[in-house]
């Protein structure tokens, strides 16, 4: 399995994990003032989506230019 693999199978999982994470901060805050650890908690699997997303966003133009750079070298 290559990288591509894992990085799109921890991107679903986080996106459940995010969720999860705002629901509960919805939760807490209808059942009063939460505390500090629930209202920051979505942000770490928010951080680990955005550069995972961005990494599957530029993962077909990296592509693209690493073979249009191979073949114009063999030419």
């Amino acid at each position: 399995m290559n990288w591509n693999y894992w990085i799109r199978h921890f991107h679903r999982w986080l996106s459940i994990v995010f969720t999860a994470t705002v629901i509960a901060n919805f939760v807490a805050m209808g059942l009063g003032e939460p505390p500090g650890w629930v209202v920051y908690s979505p942000l770490l699997p928010l951080f680990l989506l955005l550069f995972t997303g961005l990494y599957m966003f530029v993962l077909p133009y990296a592509t693209k230019w690493v073979s249009a750079r191979s073949v114009s070298g063999k030419a």
